[in-house]
């Protein structure tokens, strides 16, 4: 089902499908995530995702939680948007050699997941609350405040010292 689908002729449907795809990123986060905790070299960086990979696995949790409220199967859809984020840290991490440039390349990529799951949680709990589906809309607030934390965490990392002594390894 595309986001043009003539599967989707109501609000509902465009719920559940959104649900869907991030349900679908959530799962390929939980996959990522160890490769990010065995390529950071610093240890509050792998500690941090080490955390955030314990959160995704509630958060898939909770997405079937409100698959359930729904009364629809719990399965994702192909979301080229991370398969894309995904496969871009993966081809950067790749290319740098230097562990504390690496790490800072960590931080970026793992970013750029969490403002796509900030967006996509927004989205969902404002469709939730406009169906006066609020049941589901605060199971995801409470993974939105996970995803919100853990951006501001990361970006905490990057301007303290992170991005510092990656400018420092500099050749």
């Amino acid at each position: 089902m595309g986001l043009f689908s003539r599967d989707i002729k109501s609000m509902d449907d465009l719920f559940v499908h959104t649900l869907r795809d991030i349900y679908y990123a959530e799962n390929q986060i939980v996959k990522a995530l160890p490769k990010m905790i065995d390529k950071a070299s610093d240890p509050e960086l792998k500690n941090g995702f080490d955390k955030h990979l314990k959160e995704s696995e509630g958060h898939v949790r909770n997405l079937e939680e409100v698959f359930q409220l729904m009364k629809t199967e719990p399965r994702g859809v192909d979301c080229p948007a991370i398969d894309g984020i995904i496969e871009e840290a993966e081809e950067v991490a790749g290319e740098v050699d230097d562990k504390k440039m690496l790490d800072a390349a960590l931080i970026a990529a793992a970013q750029a997941v969490e403002h796509y799951e900030i967006t996509r949680y927004g989205t969902l709990i404002t469709w939730a609350k406009e169906l006066g589906r609020n049941d589901c809309g605060e199971i995801m607030k409470r993974n939105l405040a996970d995803e919100k934390a853990t951006d501001e965490k990361l970006t905490q990392m990057a301007e303290s010292r992170i991005n510092l002594a990656a400018e420092e390894a500099r050749p």
